[in-house]
């Protein structure tokens, strides 16, 4: 329960964060987030998008999540959040979820937003700091099966 509670807070503050960001942060040091160019929307309003990220070591304790939102016409929709490491090698991430509130989500163009943020634990309170945004245009497709 802890873990989820966690998770839906880095997706609130990483969609927070996203809105003040809108580029590549961190690609210089060897940083990254991206998504694929395309992601997929089930018949039942699943939406999957997903990715890479690349980050070292960081300095601090805490957990680090990639949390990433897409926004249809006017509505932005949060995805979910996962778990991530950070020990300089390139990994794959995958964002799921069934929206259920707001309109729905068709196939078709879409902007997504992806924030790889630390929750440093360090002075007991966690505190966000992003270690690479990137934001585009993909198109949603339609989920097989």
């Amino acid at each position: 329960m802890r873990g989820s509670l966690v998770a839906a807070g880095v997706v609130a503050i990483g969609g927070a964060l996203l809105t003040a960001a809108a580029g590549p942060v961190g690609a210089a040091d060897g940083r990254g987030v991206s998504a694929a160019p395309t992601g997929t929307v089930s018949t039942d309003g699943t939406v999957t998008v997903f990715g890479t990220y690349r980050c070292s070591p960081l300095p601090g304790p805490g957990p680090v999540f990639v949390s990433s939102s897409v926004r249809v016409g006017e509505v932005r929709h949060g995805i979910g959040g996962t778990a991530a490491t950070c020990d300089g090698v390139e990994h794959t991430w995958v964002n799921q979820d069934k929206l259920v509130l707001g309109a729905p989500v068709a196939p078709g163009p879409a902007e997504v937003e992806t924030t790889l943020v630390h929750l440093d634990t360090g002075s007991g309170l966690p505190m966000p700091s992003v270690i690479a945004t990137n934001r585009h245009e993909i198109e949603l497709r339609p989920a097989k099966g």
